[in-house]
């Protein structure tokens, strides 16, 4: 069922769980915890989603649709924006504890076992993602390769990784400025 779709109700669950996902984590959330916050019968839940695991997917597809459109129009619509302008914007797109990325970057590390299902909608997205990078860097560079892309995506999960440590200094731009050097 297409989001714009669901009733009231129900998207409102799903803004209920995005939140509690991101800020407990996956298995630190459960169905209990879920309608409670969102304040309806359990039964309500389950008309809506049937389990868990499908929450689950609902939320990373509807945080992978967003990314997927501010992707495609940094890329296909800002067409006044450079190479490098573009993976910049990119890049912060996704480096961003506050934005949609980060779901689905907790999602790689939480349910790749326990959830199957709702782990395929990260990989698809990130496959989709390296996809577009790779065009993207094909369109200054006939020698680019698929390599430079998943490193693009290696880069702006380091980051995330280290957005995740307080104790660690935010090193986002020196990141990508590291990567960006091979594209000036």
């Amino acid at each position: 069922m297409p989001h714009i779709d669901l009733p009231f109700r129900a998207l409102s669950v799903l803004h209920t769980s995005r939140y509690l996902f991101n800020k407990y984590g996956f298995h630190n959330v459960g169905v209990d915890r879920i309608v409670e916050s969102a304040k309806i019968p359990k039964a309500t839940f389950y008309n809506y989603f049937h389990s868990k695991e499908r929450l689950i997917q609902m939320s990373l597809t509807f945080q992978t649709d967003g990314l997927k459109q501010e992707v495609i129009s940094i890329i296909h619509i800002q067409k006044e924006l450079t190479l490098v302008e573009k993976l910049r914007k990119l890049y912060f797109l996704h480096a961003d504890l506050d934005r949609l990325y980060h779901l689905p970057f907790k999602a790689i590390f939480e349910i790749a076992k326990t959830h199957p299902k709702a782990y395929q909608v990260v990989v698809d997205y990130r496959n989709w993602f390296i996809n577009e990078i790779y065009k993207l860097l094909l369109t200054t560079n006939e020698n680019a390769s698929k390599q430079d892309a998943h490193m693009f995506l290696f880069v702006i999960d380091g980051a995330m990784v280290q957005l995740l440590d307080p104790n660690k200094p935010d090193e986002r731009k020196r990141l990508l400025e590291y990567f960006l050097l091979g594209f000036g």
